[in-house]
């Protein structure tokens, strides 16, 4: 069975309660619940992890960076301040998928560069949470 791990970043604990317009109303635990039910993922484990704090999540890439199929991740802010979470990335062995649930270049400008878009196997954004599913799909077909 392959192992595929949802990794979120910091306010995305929020999902479903914050900034509706933006992420939702559904929550994300929820949201997980039903991928975990897909037809499509029965012969997959979906692990889940989400931290506010940039040294856990480092600390959880080099946990699971050589033992599972696929990360996906939603590194929220730290996508565009953390040089640590990039060479984290670039240390396992593990592919990584960038996930954002809004599209990035229709908000601020900062929001625009990406620290960990280089070092990741590629970037899905814009599609609101189904963007995770979206990610999951590439490992299926990879």
């Amino acid at each position: 069975m392959k192992k595929i791990h949802i990794i979120n970043g910091p306010n995305l604990n929020l999902i479903g309660i914050r900034e509706k317009n933006l992420y939702g109303k559904k929550n994300f635990l929820d949201y997980l619940n039903s991928l975990r039910k897909k037809k499509l993922f029965s012969n997959l484990k979906i692990d889940y992890y989400q931290n506010n704090c940039e040294g856990k999540i480092i600390d959880y890439l080099h946990l699971i960076g050589f033992t599972s199929n696929g990360i996906i991740l939603n590194a929220g802010a730290y996508t565009h301040t953390s040089i640590g979470i990039a060479d984290a990335i670039k240390s396992i062995t593990t592919p990584v998928v960038e996930v954002h649930i809004s599209n990035i270049y229709s908000r601020e400008e900062f929001r625009k560069k990406s620290y960990i878009t280089h070092v990741c196997n590629g970037t899905i954004f814009g599609f609101g949470l189904k963007s995770y599913e979206l990610g999951i799909i590439s490992f299926l077909f990879s």
